[in-house]
Formats: C-alpha cells, structure tokens, sequence
C-alpha cells in the first residue's frame, strides 16, 4: 500500500486529515515549509494515534516542502515511496487589492499554489498507480471576492482549471478539487465570532463547516472510485440573501 501524502499537512485541514488516514491504519507523510516542524507534528500525531509498527518505526514522516521554491520540490519529495493518496491543501493569504498591489506577494501566492501544485504532481507522477488519487483544496474566494482577495480569489478559481486539465493527463488516475468557505472551528476563524455569526447566516443551514465535514468530504473524494474530475463546494449551502 502506498503512502497518503499531504502537502501542507501540519496544521488545519491538511492535518486532521493525516489524522483520519493515521487513524485508520494507512501511511502518512505530511509537509511544512519548516522541517523541524514537519517532524514535530508528525511525532504528535503518531503519540495521538499510538501508532508505530514493531521496530518502533513511526507510520508518518514529516518533510520539509516549501511550495513557493518549485525549484526545489522535486529533490524534496525524492525518497518519498509509493503514492496512494495526495492531497494538496497548502495555502496563504496575501491581503492584496488592485488599488494596492504587491507584487512580490502576488508573484509568492501564485507560484506557491498554482506552478507549486502542479509541480509536486510532476514530482510525483511516476510514484501515482491507476489506482492512485489527487486532490486539490481551492476555496470559495473565487465565488465571493473580498476587500483584499485579488490573489486569492484568481488562484482559487484557477485550481478548477487545473483539476480538469489533471484529471484528463493523469487518467485513470482520479482528480477532485474541493472549495470551502469558512471553516467555523479552524484556528483562523475561531477567535472571530462575529465574522463566524454573519458566514453562518448566510447559509443555508445556518452554519458553518467544521473541520470533520471538510474531512469527511475530502475522504469521499480521496476514496470513492466513482468520484473523478468533480469540484466540490463545502459550504452548507452558502446564498445571497
């Protein structure tokens, strides 16, 4: 069985879901930009997850990837075995506005996201089975603009065009993207409890994701051989009202 890899799996989504595949048995390894973290976090969720095989070997790696240097992504991921599953959910927000516009911030974000998605993918490519699937994490900027979301919003949407071309040269590897919008127990929105009211009433569920629903729909796309080339929106029915 090959490894679940997550690219930007130390914190948030990416590491509840190295989590839920540690949790039911599957290798995992999980990127951050900083090594010694990647280590840290993936020695926490082994202690979690009391995982360890009989040599005392830990089930999940933690390897240092930094996205925005694509230059570098190959010989990072290159003792990386067999690939199962990867999950590419690594992301930052740049604050950017055209009236403003930083463009080394916007030259970071881009690369990061949309030549270093693809670039892991290039990486990893030969280490994919048939049987293999990716996904990417977008985010529902690129629907609902915001004061600030110049970059975010365009890259977003750009993981949809992305998705498809994959799906179509990796076949039959599958290739799913995912949107969320606010994710109500994430530690980005936790400490905003008006923003999280004013999100949560314009669904409608009244609510918001929390990070076991986006878990679980990443699952389901990671998983469900009948699921290829879908995009996903994870937002309780998100409307204008």
């Amino acid at each position: 069985m090959g490894s679940v890899v997550i690219i930007g799996g130390t914190s948030g989504i990416g590491r509840e879901l190295a989590r839920n595949y540690l949790d039911m048995g599957r290798p995992v390894v999980i990127t951050g930009r900083d090594a010694e973290r990647a280590r840290g976090v993936a020695a926490e969720l082994a202690a979690a997850a009391r995982a360890e095989d009989d040599a005392g070997t830990l089930p999940v790696r933690g390897l240092a990837v930094d996205l925005s240097q694509p230059h570098d992504i190959a010989a990072a991921l290159a003792d990386v075995g067999p690939v199962d599953r990867l999950v590419l959910v690594a992301i930052e927000r740049d604050m950017n506005t055209i009236a403003n516009y930083d463009i080394d911030k916007a030259v970071r974000l881009t690369t990061l996201k949309l030549v270093g998605y693809h670039t892991v993918v290039h990486a990893l490519k030969s280490r994919l089975s048939p049987d293999s699937s990716v996904l990417l994490f977008g985010g529902m900027a690129k629907d609902r603009p915001y004061e600030g979301s110049t970059t975010v919003s365009t890259i977003n949407a750009g993981v949809i065009g992305m998705m498809r071309t994959l799906a179509v040269e990796l076949a039959p590897i599958r290739v799913n993207s995912l949107h969320t919008w606010m994710i109500e127990d994430s530690p980005f929105w936790r400490d905003k409890p008006e923003m999280v009211k004013w999100a949560a009433g314009h669904t409608l569920t009244h609510r918001l994701p929390t990070s076991a629903d986006v878990v679980d729909a990443a699952a389901l796309l990671l998983d469900n051989p009948g699921l290829n080339a879908v995009d996903l929106r994870v937002d309780c029915g998100m409307w204008e009202r």
